[in-house]
């Protein structure tokens, strides 16, 4: 492993804007589900299928990457994700012409792929870049870079696409079949602009990136490699790192559900299209705080076992909060999941990669196919809120007040996650370790 030089900092730099795109296309999610859910007609299960496009090719390409990756490595992988996001980009305008869903998730997926491949690479670089036990620390550096992107995100596509919403929603019951159309193809065609803006962004970055000063680094081996005796031959042999992998699972799941669905949670409680497309930004904005705070605090005066501790247990709290609370107060609660959610994934990297050496690449793939968490879980949550509101409406509620209490008590799905990373902070992450 390469030793702390000043020389460091151009990488972390160019690796901190590297999160500042992944946080930037993966946080407008959260604009892209209701305006989806309207455009096409979707109920809340599908409309959470932009959140499963994006996350199920983490479990698709992570081990792909990971090859990739030993075959041309970190630089160049980098740079290839960069390009295939731009590609998936691209394919946002014959979606938008088409205003056909399958053909957007298509794009979201590949863009996905790219995404897959970049994080395969910049997690365990910037996790590896120096020593382990400030590995929280750089990559709490690195979530400030990629929160704030993430809320940048949000507002601006929050503006471009959710902007007149609540009146073409308004108007859809009472016009013709004929007006409807041209109603959502107009607001289908809001999206080709910014995508092709996103896309040559995206393609100029890839070229660059290639060229950049990024030093070679490895992870260091095991401390059975290290001191002679009998190494390691699978990643079977380290339990860790396999409770690490749910650790993340259910993290990922947990945080995009805090990200992706309090903008629709918002609407369901009667709050306007306007109003509530600014309610990702407070969540990544208690995220981006709480990172600042981490990269002050870790490992100096807190470990980084600690703070994960500390955030599974904020998570538990802040989620029976939503459940007994109502109206922007349990918004306020699902936002405050950011604060929780922040130091979970700059914890669980470091305490998982530990002593991996050799089969770090690997082991970095199977992490990023815990992103997966979060193709699985919002939809899950989509689907008990359908669930719910359906069995509300059959016991004689009204439509509305079943839909904001179907969406409210739905929360519940987040608790057991937070418990799994209570686990893995306190117990798992020492399993199998000397």
């Amino acid at each position: 492993m390469q030793s702390p030089k000043k020389s460091n900092l151009v990488p972390i730099v160019i690796i901190a804007s590297l999160f500042f795109i992944f946080g930037f296309v993966t946080w407008i999610n959260g604009a892209l589900i209701p305006f989806m859910k309207t455009i096409n007609e979707l109920t809340d299960a599908q409309s959470y299928l932009v959140a499963s496009a994006s996350y199920i090719s983490f479990v698709l390409m992570a081990l792909p990457a990971s090859y990739i990756l030993n075959k041309i490595g970190y630089k160049k992988g980098m740079s290839l994700g960069l390009i295939i996001m731009g590609i998936g980009a691209l394919l946002f305008i014959p979606a938008a012409e088409a205003r056909t869903y399958w053909v957007f998730l298509t794009g979201i997926f590949i863009q996905g792929v790219g995404m897959t491949l970049l994080q395969t690479a910049a997690n365990p670089y910037i996790t590896i870049l120096g020593p382990m036990e400030s590995g929280a620390k750089r990559i709490a550096i690195m979530g400030i870079a990629n929160k704030t992107a993430g809320a940048l995100g949000s507002l601006i596509f929050g503006a471009l696409l959710l902007s007149g919403i609540d009146e073409v929603k308004d108007k859809l019951g009472s016009v013709s079949l004929e007006e409807k159309n041209v109603l959502l193809d107009t607001m289908a065609d809001s999206v080709f602009m910014p995508y092709l803006i996103m896309a040559i962004v995206l393609f100029v970055l890839g070229v660059l990136i290639r060229m950049a000063p990024l030093p070679d680094v490895e992870a260091e081996d095991s401390e059975d490699a290290t001191e002679g005796k009998s190494t390691k031959t699978s990643i079977f042999q380290f339990p860790h790192l396999w409770l690490g992998v749910l650790a993340l699972f259910v993290y990922v799941g947990a945080e995009v559900i805090a990200g992706d669905t309090i903008i629709s949670y918002g609407i369901s409680l009667g709050f306007t299209g306007e109003e509530a497309k600014y309610f990702t930004t407070y969540t990544l904005m208690a995220m981006v705080a709480t990172y600042a705070l981490g990269v002050f605090l870790i490992p100096k005066y807190v470990k980084q076992k600690t703070a994960l501790i500390a955030s599974a247990i904020l998570g538990i709290v802040f989620s029976l909060c939503i459940l007994f609370t109502t109206g922007f107060t349990s918004i306020l609660f699902v936002a405050a999941l950011g604060i929780a959610n922040a130091l979970v994934w700059p914890a669980i990297w470091p305490l998982t990669l530990e002593g991996l050496g050799k089969f770090t690449k690997t082991a970095s793939a199977l992490l990023i196919m815990a992103i997966s968490g979060g193709a699985i879980i919002p939809p899950l949550y989509g689907r008990i809120v359908d669930a719910n509101k359906n069995e509300l409406i059959l016991s004689g509620i009204d439509q509305v007040q079943a839909t904001s209490s179907a969406a409210t008590s739905s929360y519940w799905i987040l608790i057991p996650c937070y418990a799994l990373i209570l686990f893995f902070a306190v117990w798992g992450h020492k399993i199998g370790k000397k």
